[in-house]
């Protein structure tokens, strides 16, 4: 589990293509300080599993349905990336319960600057339109957001220094895709009305 709390920005040093995967090399001093094999490290959201680290530089592997569910699949060496190792249990929660399950993708369709801040638009896949509401929680390339706004086709966040600065959000423009991952307890609240036949749409 994550908090969508992003520890530093890494970069994908290498990626090996394989039959039904790829294996991907990332750079981060910080995640990789206690890394060892086993270990879950969220890149952009996306939860994988360390299964080598060396000099600073962890590899995963990566599954050709992660590849299919998430943007993982259109980085290159030198592509910067979020990055935030699992939580502890004796952890404040900053942000909010991440899985690292990538729920789909979405695109930037605008983005606004403002004197502090960024208020960025973001495509939202019709059957993940009824998880996301206004002052709402949703991950976005990993990174723990507030929804500022919710329409049709899309919602927007607020972007403050630190996201800005920190992120890749910072360098995110229109056409770029991102990994969305809403919110887990909508899911399971949804599931639980449902069994109870209390009519929650489909």
């Amino acid at each position: 589990m994550f908090t969508g709390i992003v520890e530093e920005l890494g970069e994908v040093v290498a990626i090996e293509p394989l039959a039904d995967s790829a294996r991907l090399s990332v750079r981060g001093e910080i995640v990789t300080a206690d890394a060892v094999h086993g270990a879950s490290i969220a890149v952009n959201g996306v939860c994988l599993t360390v299964v080598g680290v060396a000099d600073g530089v962890f590899t995963a592997d990566v599954m050709k349905e992660t590849l299919d569910r998430s943007c993982l699949g259109v980085l290159v060496p030198g592509s910067r990336v979020n990055l935030e190792r699992a939580v502890r249990v004796d952890q404040r929660l900053g942000g909010h319960i991440v899985q690292g399950h990538v729920d789909g993708t979405g695109v930037v369709l605008s983005r606004e600057p403002a004197q502090h801040w960024d208020v960025v638009r973001i495509s939202l896949p019709a059957e993940l339109d009824r998880y996301v509401v206004e002052k709402g929680s949703i991950a976005v390339d990993g990174v723990s957001l507030t929804v500022a706004g919710v329409d049709t086709g899309g919602f927007a966040v607020s972007l403050i220094p630190t996201t800005l600065e920190m992120t890749t959000l910072g360098r995110k423009q229109p056409g770029d895709p991102v990994n969305l991952e809403v919110d887990i307890l909508a899911k399971h609240v949804e599931k639980l009305l449902g069994a109870h036949g209390l009519g929650v749409r489909p």
